[in-house]
């Protein structure tokens, strides 16, 4: 079964909810109160936010008043970026990434399928932004 695991789901989450409070001049957002409002335990966000950091999608604000804001405006972060950063590569089988994995390759098939599927994927994560995700989280709320 191809999945996205909870660390990809939830620094999903995360981000959107940074993402609901990006400004210019924002307020930085303690994790506890996005451990509260997505429903995650603190430390498996402080997991998470790990990575998220190290890959410049998110700053951290240290002293008091400090938290974690977006790096950048929730318009030039794509969906592409926080799931290859939280799960690694997009890719739904080993030898797309990795010519070397298989021998089979210039004359199997079913390589040609599994390459054109793993690109609309990367591709659909690639046109999704944060901004998009507010959007749609917006709709979802009004109703």
């Amino acid at each position: 079964m191809i999945k996205i695991s909870t660390k990809g789901r939830y620094g999903t989450r995360m981000m959107l909810n940074l993402a609901h409070h990006y400004k210019i001049g924002q307020k930085p957002i303690i994790l506890k109160d996005i451990a509260f409002d997505e429903d995650v335990s603190i430390r498996y966000l402080e997991q998470i936010i790990i990575p998220l950091k190290l890959n410049k999608l998110v700053k951290s604000v240290r002293g008091a008043g400090g938290g974690y804001v977006l790096a950048k405006p929730p318009s030039e972060i794509k969906l592409y970026d926080i799931i290859q950063t939280l799960e690694g590569p997009i890719c739904l089988v080993d030898c797309i990434d990795d010519s070397d994995y298989c021998d089979r390759i210039p004359f199997c098939t079913t390589y040609e399928i599994w390459k054109e599927a793993t690109c609309m994927l990367r591709d659909y994560f690639q046109k999704k932004t944060l901004q998009q995700l507010i959007k749609i989280s917006n709709k979802k709320r009004v109703t």
